[in-house]
């Protein structure tokens, strides 16, 4: 019941992203002179929208589908919440002090494992999990220096904490901020958005996103959201946060390989991990989400040697694996390689300016706002930036739709719409309304 409740309230925040609620949070506005979302801005292209079919087959429509995603608690999701956290702290921190969200790009993470003795009844970590974060950010103003650093590395730590209830931000966790001074002639691209006008795209790059999910994907989101939510923790609180799914489907039937980080003080022998898994299993082969699923749980452990998942924190991390940024969810929550995506890394990148972020999420939020307008059954949108050029006039904005009883004149409005108001995206992303990993 608890994951059904958290995947309707997800898809939620994503139709009411999609309807745009900057009206919302006008309380954040900054000073005058700067932009808002009643400053008249330019006209969006109308040009560049191109709706088309979408191919078949479909996903869904395949003998074959792929679809994974990687927990809260992986080392990849990990440094891209890490990531996140430090920009939106960043952005709290300019716009408290200064009016406006300065430059800034903490995009680059890199999750160094530890050293770790897990045993049952409790282990320890002998070595701590290094992260390193690198980027770019304005570092000082009129001569005098900011804080990044600092707040950075106190963001870094909130974020683990926040994250892995078993490891110890303090103890287990060595952070390294190596953010150096933005380029001048991105940081100059940042200036007129300070002055009130549409934010200029700091890269020349490219976004996608589809909806809805297809019953694949649906199953292996909520498996994992099931696995990581409230209502298994209390149950099974030998779950730790580093859970990954794979599914993979053949004809109808669905295939789950879940890979748990077990907490080893809640283990006290190799009978009790197997019976433990065995309940974990039955417990997601019997929910309502996960009808007819085939699901295998730690497939690399061998009962007979002893070897088996075993963690100290709830995370590979600690010893079995590394991490990066990037290399994980889509901002859609799930590695979807049969549905258009990009290798763009949204966690990090400033909320203003940087389109490797703000088209990710603005092609999701379009294709929710068509298909829950009733406009098409599925859609798919792909959009492409130019450096220098307003956010909200992209090169092409590619949108592909089902066709049977597709509005195509309704949609294109919608695009227009929504791209005249991608400028006040920013205030949705800083107030946490997006999921990025």
């Amino acid at each position: 019941m608890a994951v059904r409740l958290y995947y309707i309230i997800h898809t939620r925040l994503i139709r009411r992203r999609a309807r745009f609620l900057t009206a919302r949070y006008g309380t954040i506005s900054p000073s005058p002179g700067f932009f808002t979302d009643k400053a008249p801005g330019r006209p969006v292209m109308e040009n560049n929208i191109i709706i088309s079919p979408l191919g078949r087959p479909l996903p869904r429509e395949q003998r074959v589908e792929v679809v994974e995603r990687k927990g809260s608690g992986h080392p990849d999701t990990l440094c891209d919440h890490i990531s996140e956290g430090i920009s939106r702290a960043l952005s709290g921190y300019y716009l408290s002090e200064f009016g406006s969200v300065m430059h800034h790009n903490v995009d680059k993470a890199l999750l160094v494992g530890g050293v770790s003795e897990p045993a049952f009844g409790g282990g320890r970590v002998v070595k701590p999990i290094e992260v390193i974060i690198a980027g770019r950010a304005v570092k000082d103003l009129g001569g005098k220096p900011l804080p990044v650093d600092e707040i950075s590395y106190e963001a870094a730590r909130d974020v683990i904490a926040e994250t892995v209830r078993h490891l110890d931000p303090v103890k287990d966790v060595k952070v390294t901020i190596m953010i150096r001074p933005g380029s001048r002639d991105l940081a100059d691209l940042f200036r007129r958005f300070g002055r009130g006008e549409v934010p200029l795209s700091n890269d020349t790059s490219c976004g996608a996103g589809f909806y809805p999910f297809d019953r694949l994907e649906r199953v292996v989101y909520m498996t994992e959201r099931y696995l990581n939510g409230p209502e298994a923790g209390a149950a099974y609180p030998f779950i730790g946060e580093d859970v990954k799914i794979m599914g993979v489907r053949r004809g109808d039937g669905i295939s789950l390989t879940a890979a748990i980080a077990v907490v080893d003080k809640y283990v006290s022998s190799v009978a009790d991990y197997a019976s433990k898994i065995e309940e974990v299993k039955r417990a997601v082969e019997s929910a309502e989400w996960a009808e007819g699923a085939r699901v295998s749980i730690n497939t690399a452990d061998d009962y007979g040697s002893g070897s088996v998942y075993i963690t100290v924190t709830g995370t590979s991390a600690e010893q079995g694996d590394d991490g990066q940024v990037g290399r994980g969810n889509r901002v859609n929550g799930l590695i979807t390689p049969y549905r258009p995506m990009t290798l763009e890394a949204a966690a990090g990148k400033n909320p203003v300016s940087h389109v490797g972020k703000l088209y990710n999420l603005f092609a999701r939020d379009l294709c929710t706002s068509i298909v829950d307008s009733g406009l098409a059954e599925e859609a798919s949108a792909f959009l492409v930036s130019r450096i220098g050029k307003p956010v909200n006039e992209p090169q092409v904005l590619d949108i592909k739709v089902s066709p049977e009883g597709a509005d195509y004149e309704s949609i294109r409005d919608t695009a227009r719409l929504m791209l005249s108001e991608m400028p006040g995206m920013w205030k949705d992303i800083i107030a946490g309304l997006y999921e990025i990993a």
